[in-house]
């Protein structure tokens, strides 16, 4: 979750220098970034859990490959939390900048497809460039 935080809390910190904190926008651009690293998190868990990429996993316990929750469960939890960023990030868009709609559609298609769908970039020595960018 820091990693997620920090850039927020840094822009807000650029904003309270610059006399343009607006304490509204930065809760709802940190929502947004809990609720992307969230559904990363569950996308993640689901998707490395389906294809047994985590049977063999040495550290945390994982949610599916454990068996301590349902496929099916993780993948619903991480499209809710998708949902909350998209939400929240809809409300600050409107209230700040349109283009924030584009930047939000990509950070979710990102998180999703790290290790989830037919190619995930995460296994082709993408995922430290992704993660970087967004």
């Amino acid at each position: 979750m820091p990693a997620a935080l920090a850039p927020v809390i840094a822009a807000c910190g650029l904003a309270v220098g610059n006399r343009e904190f607006v304490f509204s926008r930065a809760v709802l651009a940190l929502g947004v970034a809990l609720a992307l690293q969230v559904g990363t998190n569950f996308a993640n868990d689901y998707s490395d859990g389906v294809k047994g990429t985590d049977s063999e996993r040495v550290g945390p316990m994982r949610l599916v490959a454990s068996g301590a929750a349902e496929a099916k469960s993780v993948k619903i939890a991480a499209y809710l939390s998708f949902l909350v960023a998209a939400l929240l990030g809809l409300i600050l868009a409107l209230l700040t900048t349109p283009w924030l709609i584009a930047l939000g559609a990509a950070s979710i298609l990102a998180g999703w497809f790290y290790t989830g769908g037919p190619k995930p970039y995460g296994y082709y020595g993408f995922g430290e460039l992704f993660v970087f960018v967004f």
